[in-house]
């Protein structure tokens, strides 16, 4: 039987990639603001800060895997992902306005039930809309080039959308004088935003498609999941790669804000757009290295890249100032690479396992990865969390002024610098596992259309 290969289209691409306004939003403001917010408007200790956002992110792990079955049942049931992307572009705005909306003079206590609650249900409609937006690209394209043109594309919205919402989020809050103000027209403006986003995206979904899978229990999904790693090591290698990445990444935009307060004693936004536009300057880039030299060794450069210049930035312990733009540039320049070329991988990785085991799990598979970049994500919130409590970051509420000690700010710098740097050379370790080239998937395509 010959399967004819699928014809990759301009509105297709298009489509797709505007799905990542949606989430490029909310996965660079909650990770750029909500820990501030915590420590310097609603008054909640570092620590306790840390562990709330990590208890929220805790429950991604655990539902996304669930939700990647119940994808795939979607789409052995009625031949769609569909239906699960549009019921999360449209719960997560509300719950996200919610999550900002803590009215002032609420105690710490009940401020950080108010953002934990809320903050859950919202990162739940994200998942129902992340976790089949991932599976996705192993349906639309073929091919090892199709599908770095598909991803690239998603990556370029997706640093732009990083960018609008990392430089102009926290412009609309302090347009405000009253903070708790400022943070809920922040919240209704990048809801609305990202739901739209979402909302367009989930019609790029196929239908008519089908799967063979079985109805299953939620024991069975994690089971699922567990198995999709035990059987693919390609797969082990790259999202612990990711993990790793996202750990790092999430940690540096976590302590953005602090680094722009406290070490240069500006606004975010700057740092944000020195970070940012060069990754939507070079993610074109990185496809056409991709091309040349193969995403593999691209994907190294791009980490090698990122390493050096958070190393660098070390030297603001000794040396603060605006010369800390310039590695942060270098930093966005890589970070775009660091982003789309793994993502390229992933269907890669979900063709590899089908081809060998007969398995259709692309969103047991979406879901897994889903779970491992929001963990990487949430601990690098954590990491900074811990080091700003050992170096006794002083939390404030409101216009409360406060004044961190010198030990305060060495500690804020290293979670910029230092830190990523060495977690991103644990990431080149563990991606030195990762063995498919596009020799073999080349030789899976053949064997589709054969």
């Amino acid at each position: 039987m010959t399967a004819l290969p699928r014809v990759l289209t301009r509105r297709t691409i298009a489509t797709y990639a505007i799905g990542s306004l949606g989430t490029g939003g909310f996965a660079t403001l909650p990770g750029l603001v909500l820990v501030f917010y915590l420590t310097d408007t609603l008054g909640i200790a570092a620590l306790a800060a840390g562990i709330l956002v990590t208890v929220a992110k805790a429950w991604d792990v655990i539902i996304d895997p669930v939700i990647g079955a119940h994808s795939d049942r979607s789409l052995a049931v009625w031949g769609s992902r569909r239906p699960f992307m549009v019921l999360g572009a449209v719960a997560l705005p509300v719950f996200f306005i919610l999550t900002f909306a803590v009215p002032a003079g609420i105690d710490p206590f009940a401020s950080g039930f108010w953002v934990l609650v809320a903050f859950l249900i919202t990162a739940t409609a994200f998942s129902l809309f992340q976790v089949p937006y991932i599976a996705l690209p192993a349906e639309l394209a073929d091919g090892y080039d199709q599908r770095t043109k598909l991803i690239s594309a998603r990556v370029v919205v997706l640093t732009i959308a990083i960018l609008l919402f990392g430089a102009g989020a926290p412009e609309i809050r302090d347009a405000f004088a009253d903070e708790h103000t400022g943070y809920l027209v922040m919240a209704v403006v990048a809801g609305i935003v990202i739901g739209l986003g979402m909302l367009v995206s989930s019609f790029v979904a196929p239908r008519g498609l089908s799967a063979e899978v079985a109805r299953v229990s939620i024991l069975d999904t994690y089971r699922a999941g567990l198995a999709a790693l035990r059987r693919s090591q390609p797969f082990r290698a790259l999202l612990l790669t990711f993990l790793l990445q996202g750990l790092a990444t999430g940690l540096m935009l976590a302590g953005a804000q602090y680094v722009a307060t406290w070490v240069l004693g500006t606004g975010v936004t700057i740092l944000f757009v020195a970070l940012i536009a060069p990754a939507v300057i070079f993610a074109p880039v990185w496809a056409l290295v991709a091309a040349r030299i193969g995403k593999e060794r691209a994907f190294r450069l791009a980490s090698l890249l990122f390493g050096l210049a958070a190393l660098v930035m070390i030297l603001q312990v000794w040396i603060p100032g605006e010369w800390i733009y310039a590695p942060v540039a270098l930093a966005g320049a890589a970070y775009a690479g660091m982003q789309s070329l793994p993502m390229s991988m992933l269907p890669d990785v979900i063709s590899h396992d089908a081809h060998r085991h007969g398995i259709g799990s692309a969103g047991t598979f979406g879901g897994v990865w889903t779970a491992g970049e929001t963990t990487g994500m949430a601990l690098g919130a954590t990491v900074l969390t811990v080091v700003l409590a050992a170096s006794g970051y002083l939390e404030s509420v409101g216009e409360q002024v406060v004044v961190q000690q010198p030990g305060t700010i060495v500690g804020i710098v290293l979670s910029f610098s230092l830190v990523p740097a060495v977690i991103i050379a644990a990431s080149l370790w563990s991606f030195s596992r990762y063995p498919l080239r596009r020799a073999d998937i080349d030789r899976l395509s053949e064997r589709t259309i054969a």
